[in-house]
């Protein structure tokens, strides 16, 4: 489901794929993300092509109101790095640049460490 922003002369409609894209990019300018975990096979074949999918490993939840959004990040984390700090700079950053960039609400933002990288 598109996400939707009314104005008096008409209607903006955002596809998942660009907020999952804008989410991504802004997810893994954070330090401590090393990359974004992939969730899907497609996903996984592109990875080793070398093909960069920003959206891969975030999953956009519209709600029923069109413009309030759900976004769940599923990451990799540097070692050694502090995960709540990461985390909460991630949710950050995340918030800031979805609702700046489209005018949507965020409304919860989930973030969840698949892994590690050394």
């Amino acid at each position: 489901m598109a996400a939707r922003i009314l104005y008096e002369q008409g209607t903006v409609s955002l596809s998942d794929d660009l907020i999952a894209t804008i989410a991504g990019t802004a997810a893994v300018e954070n330090y401590g993300i090393v990359a974004m975990k992939s969730k899907s096979a497609s996903d996984t074949i592109l990875q080793l092509v070398g093909s960069e999918n920003m959206k891969r490993g975030v999953r956009v939840s519209v709600l029923e109101d069109g413009s309030t959004v759900d976004i769940d990040l599923h990451v990799t984390v540097m070692y050694g790095v502090s995960l709540p700090a990461v985390a909460q700079n991630a949710i950050s950053n995340v918030k800031y640049r979805v609702e700046d960039l489209t005018g949507l609400h965020v409304r919860n933002i989930n973030v969840y460490v698949e892994s590690i990288r050394v």
